[in-house]
């Protein structure tokens, strides 16, 4: 008896790890399945600030190239020179691509955000808030930002660089057949400035996010990648919502599907996912899942 036990038992256990096997490797495939939107995906860090300030910038950075991201947008410098944040983005594997200052630091320091841009290796630097009276973005406020955005695009040229505005979705009042942030991509100089759209702050206040790529093809470079809940209204033009209002990708009222195949077949450069939901470090991952499998149709 002991002579068929024990092909037997072989039999069993190999059928066994074979099926564990087979199992093991369509989970595995079915991991790295690539949807239609292959562009490397790249991060705000601005998403992670808590982590940051809890955990230091390296935990942060770690966890990022953790999650699957190739490459980010710096929003401060984490307590350090640009110089040794770009030593802590090369040792995490990332590179930045792109960086964030205010209008004042623009405005008043150029010199030094040159400076930082070129040491932490960003091609773009921009902002994403232009000064107004709170609920009076107007056509006054428009006209200045075009000036302060050409000034500002010569500036970055002359040094190898590129300015870019992030819209932040107080821009989108009527003005003439569009909007002033029609009006401020119109006659700002194609050579100069470039945008940065955030998805989230297009959609709130009723624009749609591919009828504006095609009204202006070429203009905008970057992207946020950013959404809201379902049954939150749009139509403000305050230019913020409550993060609780804040949705995980795929799980909000945008269809990234149309967004994202009108944009790279547009030539935007970079895709940065900003999560500004309660639980960014538990929902970068999910939303990262999706975007990677996410088909056009």
């Amino acid at each position: 008896m002991k002579s068929l036990y024990l092909p037997l038992f072989l039999v069993f256990t190999l059928a066994a790890c074979t099926a564990e096997t087979e199992s093991t490797n369509a989970e595995a495939e079915a991991e790295v399945v690539q949807g239609d939107f292959t562009v490397p995906m790249g991060v705000q860090l601005w998403s992670f600030r808590k982590m940051a300030e809890e955990e230091g910038a390296v935990a942060m950075l770690d966890m990022v190239k953790n999650v699957g991201f190739t490459h980010v947008e710096t929003a401060g410098l984490y307590g350090m020179t640009a110089a040794e944040l770009s030593t802590t983005l090369d040792a995490a594997g990332l590179e930045a691509t792109s960086m964030h200052a205010n209008y004042d630091a623009f405005k008043n320091n150029i010199d030094q955000v040159i400076a930082d841009a070129k040491a932490v290796g960003a091609e773009y630097a921009g902002i994403a808030w232009y000064p107004h009276e709170e609920g009076n973005f107007d056509e006054a406020t428009a006209r200045q930002a075009i000036a302060d955005f050409n000034e500002f695009g010569q500036a970055m040229k002359d040094a190898g660089l590129k300015f870019f505005y992030h819209n932040h979705g107080y821009e989108p009042s009527p003005y003439g057949d569009g909007t002033l942030l029609d009006l401020i991509i119109d006659e700002t100089d194609p050579e100069l400035v470039y945008f940065e759209m955030d998805v989230l702050w297009t959609w709130l206040p009723n624009v749609d996010p591919v009828a504006l790529i095609d009204r202006h093809p070429g203009r905008f470079k970057l992207m946020h990648i950013k959404d809201m809940k379902p049954g939150i209204e749009r139509g403000t033009l305050a230019g913020r919502i409550p993060d609780e209002d804040k949705a995980v990708i795929g799980e909000g009222q945008i269809d990234w599907p149309a967004v994202l195949k009108t944009a790279t077949e547009d030539g935007f450069e970079h895709f940065y996912l900003e999560d500004e939901t309660t639980e960014p470090v538990d929902n970068a991952p999910v939303s990262y899942a999706y975007l990677k499998a996410l088909k056009y149709e």
